[in-house]
């Protein structure tokens, strides 16, 4: 899944029309027009010959109606705001984990946290028992990924997508791999529309084409996306228990290990060797050392972290010319950066859902200072 809290979490609602989760079906909605006019863009990928040769072969292999298939791509529209939001970040841009916590873990944010989980306190209780992932996690991720449904994009998907498939910053140090990427969810989402009868140009996104208070790319919604309420359809924006059960889901199918730690403080022996620390962070964020070898190694684990008998991973989080803040990644940790590639937006989830779990009940509770996830 390529989940984009750091790029969803800013945009402006959209709604997408639930899905079927026996068929595929779905049942349309009319909703605003986008706040992002594509149309004042002015090229079509009607005019583009990669694009129309990319629709005649999706549809020989999905076995797609070609009119249809290369109306529908036809008609997006390249957006130079995406393709200018896509572009790497400048060589040398610090890393600032503080701030970066700052945007998430903020009292907005935490109120809507509360309120969610107090209005949905039995979902996700059941999600929890059936999945084994805490309801603190689910919550922590639909925060940072739309701060509880009220940024979900305004972008047309297939614009979004189109853009992305066809012309990706050639700039960026990954353009082919990420032209691949966007290229095979062009291809899901178009499929996901046919085969549900929904209006490809009708849906409303992220500029990343990520859609739903999960902010699920089309792959994404297609595996993991779940009818969590019984009512025979999956619907990521007007079902809130659809989205519970579809982010725990999404953590069970990549490997979360019920009643593991996501983390553990560490600490460092005094005239630890710049080798030593090297070694450790080598890996980066794959779990990669026993706590013995940590421990060899002069990072310091206390308590419950001595008898975790998995893989730990040293994760570093700049701190924009300040010293750096360091936890010992579990396993789990690094499932949770499987819904976004990024230890600092694992880290944010994982907090921003203690805090609001420190709220919930308790409203005149203070934001409490991070903690290893239980």
């Amino acid at each position: 899944m390529m989940s984009l809290a750091l790029l969803g979490a800013t945009a402006l609602l959209a709604v997408l029309p639930a899905v079927s989760s026996a068929q595929g079906g779905s049942a349309a909605k009319t909703r605003p027009a986008p706040q992002v006019s594509a149309r004042s863009q002015g090229f079509s990928y009607a005019q583009s010959e990669p694009a129309m040769a990319f629709a005649t072969d999706l549809a020989s292999r999905r076995n797609l109606d070609p009119a249809w298939v290369r109306q529908q791509i036809g008609q997006a529209q390249r957006l130079p705001t995406v393709i200018r939001l896509m572009q790497p970040a400048p060589s040398g841009t610090p890393k600032n984990w503080a701030a970066y916590r700052a945007r998430f873990i903020e009292p907005v944010r935490l109120r809507a946290g509360q309120l969610f989980w107090e209005a949905n306190r039995d979902t996700l209780a059941r999600a929890e028992r059936e999945f084994g992932v805490p309801a603190s996690l689910i919550v922590g991720v639909i925060g940072v990924e739309s701060l509880y449904g009220r940024h979900t994009g305004t972008f047309r998907v297939i614009d979004a997508l189109a853009t992305l498939a066809f012309d990706f910053p050639a700039t960026h140090p990954r353009a082919a791999a990420r032209t691949e990427f966007f290229r095979g969810e062009l291809e899901q989402f178009l499929s996901l529309t046919e085969r549900t009868g929904t209006d490809p140009l009708s849906l409303l996104g992220s500029y990343a084409g990520a859609m739903g208070w999960p902010q699920f790319m089309p792959s994404s919604w297609v595996k993991y996306a779940i009818d969590f309420d019984g009512d025979g359809k999956v619907d990521l924006f007007d079902s809130q228990a659809d989205v519970i059960g579809s982010v725990a889901n999404y953590f069970k199918a990549f490997g979360w290990q019920t009643g593991v730690p996501t983390h553990y403080p560490v600490s460092f022996a005094p005239g630890q060797s710049r080798e030593d620390l090297d070694t450790l962070r080598a890996p980066d964020i794959l779990p990669s050392f026993s706590a013995e070898s940590f421990a060899t190694r002069g990072a310091v684990l206390e308590g419950p972290a001595l008898q975790h008998t998995g893989k730990l991973a040293l994760v570093e989080l700049e701190n924009a010319g300040a010293p750096s803040t360091y936890i010992a990644g579990t396993e789990n940790f690094y499932v949770v950066t499987r819904y976004n590639w990024s230890s600092y937006y694992a880290l944010a989830v994982i907090e921003l859902g203690q805090a609001v779990e420190a709220l919930v009940g308790r409203p005149e509770a203070a934001t409490p200072d991070a903690g290893q996830q239980r």
